[in-house]
């Protein structure tokens, strides 16, 4: 009987051993995997303490020990671009990595502007996307992790893929723009990292030895180090969400009384305008739930087919019914309401639409200048104008989230580290927006995190092409401060650093989305940069224009150019627009301005010697018309005496 246990043991023992002993690759080298091309590249993995690993690639072998720690690498000499290949890693085990591609690694980060994906551009660019189909153009997508303790090692999932109509939907909008453009030029696989997440401010994707010099960050992020106190703060976060919203929809009448049904009496209800907010109708400036109904006519010809329901944005929480049917639902104000109506779901003559709102804090409404209509193929019902609407139940606002994800050091750990290993080409940048309201660090911040990540990487200054905010909210009529003018000054300010471009979006963006649509343009314009920063196209105009010297006369400002290409222009005008220039610094007015060769002369009548000009300073400076011959936007700035 003891020698059965001890052979049963003995059999138990075995696999277990053999499990702890077998190699194991990170995600990133993986089918699929795209590595950098003319650069020698770091396979790399875990094993057991002192085992020994065979790579055959090639036709060629290559061998190497673990240590006692289990890690391994190997070290492949320079690839041309090229492929598809296959690696076979043996060991104990024996892994095959298949469909290999070397060529140009992009790392892709930022927050949502770099994260929007592509499915919600689907409506703008279908022809793009029909057309997708690109074996050498693939994404890696990096989960959305924090970590605070220590730098990881490894990600827990990804794979990579290559780009067809259908896969395209989850690739970065601005990355496969870019990679499409870049690949259409160069002609060689372009592998997108893909790690960015929506509201992150810059210093989340900072490391423990770059925030020592943000000592506010620094200190900050030491709390979130105790696990103990993250689990208190999202128990708290959690609780106050929950009874909020339990409140909510334990007390709204609509809910009581079956107001998504068409046969529901509004004889009472009041009116108002859509798209618009109800702080500015007879319900006043409330949080809480507000429902709201529209009776349409519908034809004969749209019935008895799928019908396709555009509602805009919606600030913040929506639920949308159509004769009775729930047809869609969107937890939260960014995403664009699109929701799909099944045929046999409309019916000739009268139908009813109702939407219930919920709004936890702010203006709760419905988005200007957006889709708000209805559609059958190419026949559509216009959805805009006067809706009925009532207050459903009024609360006090819900105080938002910790948002522990976006605490400094933590997207850094968990989404930066384990890529460090993984030769590459550059990086490409789109972040801001979340530091939009304390900007005046941000220069020496976004410089930091270029210096870390190099250092990091320990690849030499490697192209970091970034993008500046592009023009967003509502244009001042007259001279102001703008939070997000001085930001993209810090952002102009970052381009000291060597081997850093920068892609100006001032023509790029829309009032009223903080995600603008365009984003084919942004992507083309970082191409461009990275044809020539990146490919050698040293006569390539890819930079917009910007100022380099400035010269303070007693009753004007004469400004020199670089980049200007072929010349300046004023776009669509024959006068330049959105100068302004001061005398104290303090107090600005619009200033006049005209183009001289590659200097711009910029003065008032009123003003006498001027100490500050300042161009485009705004937070959506619609006016600004500033451009190159090549069709690039000047950027924004400021010049002080």
């Amino acid at each position: 009987m003891n020698r059965i246990k001890q052979l049963i043991f003995v059999l138990v023992l075995v696999p277990m051993c053999s499990g702890i002993a077998q190699i194991r690759l990170p995600k990133l080298i993986s089918d699929g995997v795209i590595l950098q091309r003319n650069e020698k590249v770091k396979l790399w993995g875990w094993a057991a303490p002192n085992e020994s690993i065979n790579l055959v690639f090639k036709a060629k072998k290559y061998a190497t020990k673990a240590d006692a720690k289990g890690n391994w690498a190997i070290l492949l000499p320079v690839q041309k671009a090229g492929g598809p290949y296959e690696m076979v890693f043996k060991a104990s085990n024996e892994i095959r990595v298949k469909d290999i591609l070397f060529g140009d690694v992009w790392v892709c980060s930022g927050q949502s502007n770099m994260e929007l994906p592509m499915e919600r551009l689907k409506e703008k660019y279908a022809a793009v996307i029909k057309n997708a189909e690109n074996k050498r153009i693939r994404q890696f997508l990096v989960p959305d992790k924090y970590a605070f303790n220590a730098e990881q090692v490894a990600l827990d999932s990804g794979n990579w893929v290559a780009a067809n109509p259908e896969t395209v939907l989850q690739f970065s909008g601005v990355a496969y723009f870019f990679a499409k453009a870049v690949f259409e030029k160069e002609n060689v696989p372009i592998g997108l990292i893909n790690s960015a997440l929506g509201g992150s401010p810059i210093e989340a994707w900072l490391s423990d030895e770059a925030l020592k010099a943000f000592p506010e960050a620094h200190q900050e992020v030491q709390k979130f180090k105790n696990a103990d106190y993250i689990k208190e703060i999202e128990a708290g976060d959690k609780k106050r969400n929950d009874d909020w919203y339990d409140l909510v929809n334990t007390s709204d009448l609509g809910i009581q009384n079956h107001w998504e049904l068409a046969n529901t009496t509004d004889n009472d209800w009041g009116q108002m305008s859509i798209p618009g907010y109800w702080a500015n109708s007879s319900i006043g400036n409330v949080n809480g739930v507000v429902w709201f109904r529209k009776e349409i006519e519908v034809p004969k010809a749209m019935v008895g087919k799928p019908a396709k329901l555009f509602m805009g944005r919606i600030v913040d929480q929506d639920f949308v019914y159509v004769n009775d049917q729930l047809v869609g639902t969107t937890g939260y104000q960014y995403p664009p309401r699109r929701y799909e109506v099944s045929a046999g779901v409309l019916k000739e003559g009268k139908n009813t639409i109702v939407i219930r709102v919920i709004n936890s804090s702010g203006r709760g409404g419905f988005v200007e200048d957006k889709p708000y209509y209805l559609a059958v193929d190419n026949d559509t019902i216009d959805l805009k104008g006067l809706w009925k609407c009532k207050l459903g139940f009024s609360t006090k606002p819900l105080r938002g989230p910790t948002f522990i994800r976006w605490k400094p050091e933590g997207l850094f750990n968990a989404m930066i580290a384990p890529l460090t290993n993984l030769k590459i080409k550059g990086v490409l940048w789109y972040q801001g927006e979340s530091n939009a309201g304390n900007p005046k660090p941000y220069s020496k911040t976004l410089a930091a995190l270029i210096q870390d990540w190099r250092t990091k990487w320990n690849q030499g200054n490697f192209p970091f092409l970034f993008v500046q905010l592009p023009n967003y909210m509502e244009h001042f009529s007259e001279p102001r401060e703008s939070d997000w003018a001085v930001l993209r000054q810090a952002q102009l300010e970052t381009l000291k650093v060597p081997n850093t471009a920068m892609a100006v979006a001032i023509d790029l963006g829309e009032w009223n989305d903080i995600h603008p649509l365009n984003k084919q343009d942004i992507g083309y314009r970082l191409a461009l940069l990275a044809r020539k920063i990146a490919y050698g196209e040293k006569n390539l105009i890819a930079e917009s224009p910007m100022p380099t010297q400035s010269v303070f006369e007693n009753d004007k400002v004469i400004i020199s150019f670089k980049n200007v290409g072929s010349g300046l222009i004023a776009k669509n005008e024959t006068e330049l627009k959105s100068f302004a220039i001061s005398s104290d610094g303090k107090k600005f007015v619009w200033a006049n301005a005209k183009i001289i060769g590659d200097k711009v002369e910029v003065w008032n009548d009123k003003i006498s010697k001027p100490t500050v000009v300042r161009y485009a300073w705004d937070n959506n400076p619609v006016e600004a018309n500033l451009f190159s011959k090549e069709g690039l936007p000047s950027t924004p700035f400021e010049l002080r005496k």
